[in-house]
């Protein structure tokens, strides 16, 4: 299995947006990427470790949500992306407060897909 893998809501364009915000600041190609709605999810997560979320961030067997997913993400990116990290200093149910807002509305502000996205020729291999 896959070191790191973004676990992301499929249809939401605003996690669509996401997720190819982060192939294109990847250079070291770190991650790899499944939506909420594959089976590939089915088979990472056990059930009792399956949290619905917008993304999620499966890290050495770890599984990480909400504002730390995100975080923990914007780290491993080049440039002044990675100092966003500084953010995990907020408390996390502070952070997780302006997350679940945002992941509350997504759908209203950004819109949603009928299917999910289908990656570039040359990211697909990085799509389980």
């Amino acid at each position: 299995m896959k070191e790191r893998v973004v676990i992301f809501d499929g249809v939401c364009l605003l996690c669509q947006g996401t997720v190819q915000f982060i192939l294109k600041h990847d250079h070291k190609e770190k991650f790899h990427f499944a939506s909420l709605e594959s089976d590939a999810v089915a088979e990472l997560l056990s059930e009792e470790k399956k949290i619905m979320d917008s993304v999620l961030l499966y890290e050495h067997g770890k599984v990480y949500n909400q504002s730390t997913a995100v975080l923990k993400i914007l780290k491993e990116l080049r440039g002044l992306w990675s100092l966003l990290y500084i953010f995990i200093l907020v408390p996390k149910p502070l952070r997780n407060v302006v997350y679940r807002w945002v992941a509350k509305n997504r759908y209203h502000w950004f819109g949603k897909s009928e299917t999910c996205m289908i990656p570039k020729p040359e990211w697909k291999n990085r799509f389980l």
